[in-house]
């Protein structure tokens, strides 16, 4: 039995974050399990509303961005489920399948001093306390109990990267309107 999904057509915001991605259906009223990119998806908490786009890859079930009003998303077990209007049975959540989920930036809780979200530092400028350029944010890895800067450079006409602990004992300071990080590093570490 094929469902029709009503779902509202709109533009992705300015702003939006792909923040997971609908992983399958979970129990037969609805509800489906999500995938988050992040350890902490407050952000999936926070929005009432999130913005989807279909997989990009398998069938498509929707095209475009569409609006989905989400009811209720809470964590479970070590994932996260979520209940939005209009998907109101299984086979409705399952036709949500593989669907990418953005939020607004603008809708993500703020953060305390000294706490950043990823997102945030990706394509910083970084430079160490001598004010030279050790190159830009391309990426941050979790290695357990700490977080890595991945700092994309060019050496002799070739890409290359660093990596920089995000401690503060390396970290001086993130300059967020500014978009650079300061660091205690040598180009040669």
């Amino acid at each position: 039995m094929a469902t029709h999904l009503t779902l509202e057509p709109t533009e992705l915001p300015a702003d939006a974050i792909e923040v997971g991605r609908i992983a399958d259906a979970w129990g037969v009223k609805g509800w489906f399990k999500v995938l988050s990119h992040s350890s902490s998806p407050e952000a999936l908490f926070s929005s009432k509303q999130w913005y989807l786009l279909p997989s990009e890859r398998g069938a498509k079930t929707f095209t475009g961005t569409v609006l989905l009003p989400i009811r209720q998303a809470k964590d479970h077990s070590d994932t996260v489920v979520a209940w939005a209007q209009g998907i109101d049975d299984r086979n409705a959540a399952e036709a949500l399948r593989g669907a990418r989920i953005f939020v607004p930036r603008s809708s993500f809780p703020s953060t305390t001093e000294d706490e950043y979200y990823w997102v945030d530092l990706i394509g910083l400028s970084v430079v160490n306390r001598e004010g030279v350029a050790l190159g830009q944010v391309r990426d941050l890895l979790s290695t357990g109990p700490q977080t890595v800067l991945v700092v994309a450079y060019e050496q002799d006409g070739k890409p290359q990267e660093r990596m920089i602990p995000f401690v503060s004992a390396y970290v001086d300071k993130v300059d967020l309107p500014g978009r650079c990080i300061t660091v205690d590093w040598q180009p040669d570490y």
